[in-house]
């Protein structure tokens, strides 16, 4: 995006939701003290990532590639490059990279201490 007059901030919102991208209405946030983690993920073309869940509220930006995301009862969506994304909590799926370049996901999580932010279910296979 080129910004003419560089003398002035440009505040674009991506995302404002209470919802995951699936539709499913966030959590209240646990009580305590909160844990910011930030991840940037590189997903080569091709690969798929095994099935997960996350326990906390996360949500990112598609920096680069497109992202296809499954949720295991079938439910899928593709997010673009500049696209944001709330992500599912509790809910168990997995992300692909069907596309001939690599994904940069940049996501971040509101967690707690001592909490993961992804929990893998290595015991359900990938097609």
């Amino acid at each position: 995006m080129k910004n003419d007059n560089n003398d002035e901030v440009q505040k674009i919102e991506l995302l404002r939701t209470s919802q995951t991208w699936d539709g499913a209405e966030l959590p209240d946030y646990p009580a305590g003290r909160p844990e910011l983690v930030c991840l940037r993920m590189i997903f080569p073309a091709g690969k798929k990532l095994e099935w997960h869940h996350h326990p906390v509220i996360n949500f990112g930006i598609v920096e680069q590639g497109e992202l296809t995301v499954i949720s295991l009862d079938g439910r899928t969506r593709t997010f673009h490059q500049g696209e944001a994304l709330s992500e599912m909590v509790g809910t168990v799926h997995r992300g692909e990279n069907r596309g001939d370049v690599p994904v940069i996901l940049n996501m971040f999580y509101v967690s707690q201490k001592g909490v993961p932010v992804t929990v893998a279910h290595p015991d359900i296979p990938i097609e």
